[in-house]
């Protein structure tokens, strides 16, 4: 089949064009299907206007947007992982009002979907960020489609219900606050080990999937677990890594780490990235979110 204008990814109406029957394409469209692959060769020209369309969400701190590049990345799988109290949920939380923000305010204009698989999604520090960049608390939290995931099949569940949603084109960033935490329950063993990745693999391969056909940012959070013996490619300096192995490892196309810094500083440091250096700056979390430190 060839694809319209040469792109690699089209509407699934182009389908008409090819004798494809109306009701067929409609019942397709109510699955949650909404555009098709062109299996071929394209023009790399083609891949760069299709990049173009990419945009930045500010994480709320300059220094932060900075060493990122403008933001967190659409189209992109964008992964933080770190200790407890390092800031991922709030930075999470962050992103839920600047993603809504004018354009000219680092945001995207758009509505935001949330997959909370730990129970940490708070609405009162959405009302306290939003006051923070003078958006309407209430008018914030009704653009946030949330959702509690309760065990990792319902989480993979979840995203694939998305692809109805974010048709509309009016999402921005997809969160799920963590990745990895459900299925370190479910999958507790070394014996079921295999099943957990190859599960893993088709969740974070529908995620992608969602942030390349709808152009919409997806923001994961990760848990750490301490291993001495770790290689200097996934570990800290302190000999923690990130749960999830080399499958989440690849899947993500920018890996942040978050660690403590001095008092209430925090250090967010640019691990793996296909547009930009490695790189670290230092953060602090405040009653309105993710700030610069003074």
């Amino acid at each position: 089949m060839e694809a319209t204008n040469n792109c690699s990814i089209v509407s699934i109406d182009e389908l008409q064009n090819h004798g494809i029957n109306a009701a067929d394409i409609l019942k397709l469209r109510g699955a949650g299907v909404c555009s098709i692959a062109h299996s071929g060769f394209v023009p790399a020209t083609i891949q760069a206007e299709l990049r173009n369309r990419a945009y930045s969400i500010s994480t709320g701190s300059n220094q932060l947007d900075d060493v990122l590049g403008g933001g967190i990345m659409s189209m992109s799988l964008t992964e933080v992982f770190g200790e407890f109290r390092c800031g991922k949920t709030q930075l999470c939380h962050t992103l839920c009002v600047t993603a809504q923000l004018p354009r000219s305010m680092g945001g995207a204009e758009g509505k935001v979907a949330y997959i909370d698989t730990e129970g940490t999604f708070r609405p009162d520090r959405i009302r306290a960020i939003a006051e923070r960049f003078e958006v309407d608390p209430d008018a914030c939290l009704e653009n946030i489609s949330y959702a509690r995931a309760l065990n990792s099949e319902h989480q993979t569940e979840l995203s694939e219900q998305l692809g109805v949603q974010l048709a509309d084109g009016s999402y921005r960033l997809l969160i799920v606050d963590s990745i990895m935490a459900l299925f370190r329950v479910d999958y507790s063993g070394r014996g079921e080990l295999n099943d957990r990745q190859q599960k893993l693999n088709q969740h974070l391969s529908a995620l992608i999937r969602l942030a390349e056909d709808y152009n919409v940012a997806v923001f994961l959070t990760n848990q750490v677990q301490s291993d001495p013996g770790a290689s200097a490619l996934f570990a800290s300096a302190d000999g923690r890594k990130p749960v999830g192995g080399h499958i989440l490892a690849h899947a993500s196309a920018t890996r942040i780490l978050l660690r403590k810094g001095r008092g209430e500083e925090r250090v967010a440091k640019l691990q793996d990235s296909p547009d930009m250096p490695e790189r670290e700056c230092v953060y602090v979390i405040g009653e309105g979110g993710i700030k610069d430190s003074d």
